[in-house]
């Protein structure tokens, strides 16, 4: 029988690899969600990373989760880009919500394209947030569109089927919208952390 061996002195004798968890960043960029934020490890949006937004559908209201954000950065002096969006945004009632039009682009893309599209505009750093409607996009362009915001100190935020979220994902956040049988929002993925156990509320849009 082997002799027992204290815990401690392999330790000592560095014949033990310790892991160490990597210290989460706050986030420079709130969600403009209290709840949401809340939720995340990093307190907002992780930093030039790429966010999944899965959906039911289209046009499910899943823009008034990047509204506040957008509102903030048009505000700034780098553009926001939407590549291939499936509506044309209400002009009006994103005014309302304070984002300056005048920085924000649409980018008419063919569905071959928008990858691409989103990458180059990440990949420039002349933008500080991308918004992509791709149809298709497996792991390994999800993996070039974050190394692209990365080089670029951009968000990015890449709208997809709700299908996809049994895909594996290189995004550092993964969030879906659910609709029944209450609207909420549900955190499938959070580097950082462990996604709450529970389906977060909408948020109110009186925040």
């Amino acid at each position: 029988m082997a002799a027992v061996v204290a815990l401690s002195e392999l330790i000592d004798a560095r014949r033990v690899w310790r892991a160490r968890a990597e210290p989460v960043p706050a986030a420079t960029e709130s969600t403009g969600w209290s709840s949401l934020d809340a939720a995340l490890p990093t307190q907002g949006w992780p930093e030039a990373s790429v966010t999944e937004i899965l959906l039911p559908a289209d046009g499910v209201g899943e823009l008034r989760l990047v509204l506040p954000t957008l509102a903030r950065l048009s505000h700034g002096t780098r553009p926001v880009m939407l590549i291939a969006p499936p509506y044309l945004p209400c002009a009006m009632g994103w005014r309302q919500r304070g984002v300056a039009l005048a920085t924000l682009h649409i980018v008419h893309a063919a569905e071959a394209e928008v990858l691409w599209a989103a990458e180059q505009c990440l990949r420039s750093g002349s933008c500080s947030a991308v918004l992509a409607w791709p149809r298709e996009a497996n792991d390994r362009a999800l993996r070039r569109l974050q190394v692209a915001a990365d080089t670029g100190h951009a968000l990015a935020f890449v709208f997809r089927d709700r299908r996809h979220a049994v895909q594996a994902s290189p995004a550092p956040l993964r969030l879906v919208v659910e609709t029944t049988p209450v609207p909420g929002l549900r955190v499938l993925k959070c580097r950082g952390g462990q996604p709450p156990a529970t389906v977060l509320a909408w948020p109110d849009t009186r925040q």
